[in-house]
């Protein structure tokens, strides 16, 4: 009789473990976790933060921020990166304010340094267009003191592909080349307003 009832605990033992098993497995559908996301950050300000002067309109000769980024998705060939004012409503538009934009920059990158050349066409074959204010390269913030904080959006994103853009190339046309390749996408968010003189 004790046999019989350890034999018959046994089974249901095994019953429930593997019961138990293939529920865990069916959590997860069977596949392994997918990878984080696509990550950029800056030394110079936080997520969220207030961008300091230095890189800002306050400073006439105001250098562009170090950004670096992480966790890029296989198959990256070029990344895209798009600064802008989404605040802005520029001619009662829907049209905000382009600060930067460069592409192709290498899929190896991960990161771009701070100071970043006003050359349209910079060594690593990385290309900035015109910003906003019709000059190549990084043009900083500059909401006037009397206006809130404004939102300065960078947006990075991995392309499986070079764009066939030169340095003439406007937002609208680089949104259009990145249409059907982008596999990844981070961004930052730094907050600015003039301070009162």
């Amino acid at each position: 009789m004790l046999k019989r009832i350890l034999a018959v605990s046994t089974i249901l033992l095994a019953l429930a473990l593997g019961a138990a098993l293939a529920q865990e497995k069916n959590k997860g559908g069977g596949k392994a976790p997918a990878p984080p996301g696509m990550a950029l950050s800056s030394p110079d300000f936080q997520d969220g933060g207030v961008i300091p002067d230095k890189f800002t309109q306050v400073n006439p000769t105001a250098p562009s921020p170090k950004l670096e980024w992480t966790n890029v998705p296989m198959g990256t060939q070029t990344f895209v990166l798009i600064m802008h004012d989404p605040d802005a409503a520029l001619n009662k538009m829907p049209e905000d304010v382009l600060h930067w934009m460069a592409f192709n920059i290498p899929g190896t990158a991960r990161s771009l340094d701070g100071g970043q050349s006003a050359d349209a066409q910079l060594p690593d074959g990385t290309v900035q267009a015109k910003n906003r204010g019709g000059r190549v390269g990084y043009m900083g913030p500059g909401n006037p003191a009397q206006n809130p904080y404004h939102h300065y959006t960078l947006e990075l994103y991995a392309l499986d592909e070079k764009l066939s853009l030169g340095p003439d190339a406007t937002r609208d046309q680089v949104i259009d080349g990145m249409k059907g390749h982008i596999i990844g996408k981070a961004v930052l968010v730094g907050r600015f307003h003039r301070p009162p003189a």
